[in-house]
């Protein structure tokens, strides 16, 4: 295939050069379907040769329009190539039915206050955005063939070799996205909404929170330059606003989330659960709720799955705080006590243990956490990932804070007593040096800037290092796979798998070029960022007592980071499936978790390590210090933190937010409809139940009162009492007689006085 080559710049993902009205080409999806390679010959080929052709026709048969184009050519006969399926909804009135369907779902869950209109006047009623029109069809491919879907899994069973299902980028939106936010010091709710209507709601909510994050880091952030200037580290009064404002900002954020989710209109979405293809029940039985045929998977088995969390646990302790500790030991005694040659290249040593052993554990960990939430086996998408988030942060909690916690609670109290442990490296050492000749070391004194330079280098080079790896890194693989990509067709030739690869149309090159460079990129996952900042919370709520200008490096990182992951999800990633949620999910406990935690490793530090107060900081022997005092600070630490927790949750909830306002008028809007339809159509049943016996104007004869005498023959007196007047004119009648009686003797009255 004669193609140039492919610009693989951030400038080229995002811009958009055409001129046509459907850039996209009025595509919805496409499907990357990867095929083995031709060489040597396998029954693979053949099973994706059938595996293919059934797919068409199911995306077909579910209503989508097909057209397929090549993809990856095979560079070698050995290289696997792809293919792409394009899609799009082939008929207006299913989409319509579609969000018709889905839109009386939600009223009937409570997420929408009312229900909505019929199905050719949804637009009418409520714009359909780009996002609610993908999800439906990404919902029409994946659900099962008797719900009406394709009931395409991607990379399981039968369709293992559909590599991706993904949307195309809006290269204009991205453009303008990009070119805006790099203008902007604020984000405003105007760009949250356009976010959420391009990538869905759960997008949007990282969006939002990191916003709402980055404007709580301005206190944290001139709080704490004003008390490293002033009251240094360690400082117990820095330690109880920092605790003060992480209980403030965790209880505002559930507040705020909410808001939003009225909003946008998925409060309560989360209650409409996707269904787990890889679900396996081990019967059907009838719900004792709903009477409907659930499957069931025995939730005792799940229990006892679920128990292995704990030996996972302790195996992320035992694996990766033994790489730690022991990469920690090996760094004291090459820094602070060994003296012997290469010493300036052996400091290294540590790190370079780290950076070998640490990515390559954390994945098998990994693996073992997806395995084991396989193991478990939920019905849902979200119970599923709300597992899985669980074990990842209990790895990320070690590998972030288990070396700051070593060096505060281990390395300071009881250095004197473990340093000469350490000899073990001392002995090993001496066995490569000039037998008799002692290995050169020094005296060895606990360094109390240790952890001072431990925090900031978690929270200013740690952070930059993060960001080289998410933008920088991805751009420059993409440059260098492309470059030996060339270099191989040009050695080859165009044939260099035996087979010319079919061209493009010259009116789709351009078009095809552009899909061939997103099928290539990473799938965008939103829960690596909500990880990051999470993790980078923590580190400000148990550590920033260390260093207080932490929250100045995050202030300053997090505005970078805004504008980073939009580059990443517009140049670096596949556009995400637009998603519903109504909330960060389960990063939301994490958050509580380590705002608590905060409490008691900021007492733990002050009490420690703050001079004024009589901490140790290196000085003197951990027996010195009072174990009932130190316990006594920590409790009455997270006591005091619970009791304004409590007040604060209290004071939040009475505020008023523009969500909870709008929740409010849609729900009395709703309200008065429905009791103003239910006036007038009592109304209505009241003047024709009145109607009974002589209508008003109807003239009253003997022939009438002798048929009304016969029909009232056989009814009771209590019949018979409301029947007496017949009509509202009668009654009127008989009103004014009575009113004309007690006038008439009122005048007898005067007259005989």
């Amino acid at each position: 295939m004669a193609d140039s080559p492919r610009d693989s710049s951030p400038e080229g993902l995002v811009s958009s050069n055409s001129n046509s009205k459907y850039p996209n080409f009025e595509v919805d999806y496409v499907i990357s379907y990867s095929l083995p390679p031709p060489s040597p010959p396998s029954q693979q080929l053949a099973e994706a040769e059938a595996s293919f052709s059934q797919l068409i026709h199911l995306l077909s048969k579910t209503g989508f329009a097909v057209e397929v184009r090549p993809g990856r050519p095979p560079s070698t006969p050995t290289s696997p190539s792809s293919l792409l399926i394009f899609l799009r909804i082939a008929s207006h009135s299913l989409l319509e039915k579609q969000i018709y369907r889905y839109r009386v779902q939600d009223w009937l869950y409570g997420v929408r206050t009312a229900a909505p209109g019929p199905p050719n006047s949804l637009s009418e009623q409520e714009p359909i955005t780009d996002a609610e029109r993908l999800r439906l069809a990404y919902l029409l491919i994946t659900k099962p063939v008797n719900e009406g879907g394709a009931g395409i899994t991607p990379g399981v069973g039968q369709w293992r070799f559909v590599k991706s299902v993904f949307p195309l980028h809006d290269r204009k939106f991205n453009k303008e996205w990009i070119k805006d936010w790099s203008t902007k010091y604020i984000l405003d709710d105007e760009d949250l909404l356009k976010i959420r209507n391009q990538f869905g709601e759960k997008v949007a909510f990282y969006f939002a929170f990191l916003q709402s994050y980055f404007q709580f880091l301005l206190f944290p952030a001139l709080f704490g330059s004003a008390a490293w200037l002033v009251l240094g580290g360690f400082s117990w009064v820095y330690a109880v606003v920092n605790c003060l404002w992480g209980v403030i900002f965790f209880e505002h954020w559930k507040v705020k989330e909410v808001d939003l989710a009225v909003q946008w209109g998925v409060r309560g979405v989360g209650k409409i659960q996707l269904p787990r293809p890889q679900f396996k029940f081990e019967r059907e039985g009838v719900d004792a709720v709903t009477g409907e045929i659930v499957k069931v998977y025995s939730p005792y088995k799940r229990l006892a799955r679920q128990a292995l969390q704990v030996p996972f646990a302790g195996a992320c302790v035992v694996v990766l705080g033994g790489l730690i500790l022991g990469c920690f030991s090996i760094e004291i005694f090459i820094t602070e006590v060994y003296m012997g040659p290469f010493k300036q290249y052996l400091t290294f040593l540590p790190t370079v243990l780290l950076t070998i052993f640490m990515p390559t554990f954390t994945t098998l960990l990994t693996k073992l956490a997806e395995r084991l939430t396989e193991l478990e086996n939920y019905e849902t998408v979200d119970a599923h990932q709300a597992s899985f988030v669980q074990k990842i942060f209990v790895l990320n909690f070690i590998t972030s804070y288990l070396g700051i916690f070593l060096t505060a609670f281990v390395y300071v109290p009881f250095g004197k007593i473990l340093v000469p442990y350490l000899d073990v490296f001392q002995l090993t050492a001496q066995k490569f040096t000039v037998e008799g000749k002692p290995l050169p070391t020094k005296e060895w004194v606990i360094n109390p800037d240790r952890l001072r330079k431990q925090v900031i280098y978690f929270t200013v080079t740690a952070q930059i290092v993060n960001f080289a790896t998410e933008v920088i890194v991805p751009y420059a693989k993409r440059r260098i796979f492309k470059t030996v990509e060339k270099v191989q067709m040009e050695v080859k030739g165009e044939k260099g798998a035996g087979v010319e690869w079919p061209r493009d149309a010259d009116e789709e090159h351009r078009f095809l070029k552009r899909v061939r460079e997103e099928a290539e990129l990473e799938q965008y996952d939103v829960t690596i960022d909500y990880r990051e900042m999470v993790i980078q919370f923590g580190y400000l709520s148990l550590f920033s007592v260390v260093w207080p200008l932490t929250g100045c490096s995050f202030l300053v990182n997090n505005w970078i980071e805004a504008r980073s992951d939009a580059m990443k999800i517009a140049a670096n990633s596949q556009r995400p499936i637009p998603w519903r949620a109504d909330s960060i999910g389960p990063w939301l406990n994490a958050l509580g978790f380590l705002s608590w935690l905060g409490s008691i490793t900021s007492a733990a530090l002050v009490y420690l390590f703050n001079k004024s107060g009589g901490g140790q900081l290196g000085v003197g022997s951990v027996w010195d210090i009072p174990g009932w005092a130190l316990l006594l600070a920590i409790l009455c630490s997270e006591h005091v933190y619970l009791g304004v927790q409590f007040v604060v949750r209290g004071v939040i909830k009475r505020l008023d937010s523009p969500g909870l306002q709008k929740e409010r008028a849609e729900r009395f809007a709703m309200r008065k409809e429905l009791l103003e339809r239910m006036v007038e159509e009592e109304v209505v049943s009241a003047q024709a139940e009145k109607g009974v016996g002589v209508r008003d104007g109807e003239k009253i004869t003997r022939e009438v009162l002798e048929e009304e005498a016969r029909q009232h023959s056989g009814l009771g007196p209590e019949k018979v009492f409301w029947l007496r007047q017949r009509g509202v004119g009668e009654s009127v009648e008989v009103g004014r007689g009575l009113i004309q009686l007690v006038s008439l003797a009122n005048n007898n009255t005067a007259k005989r006085e």
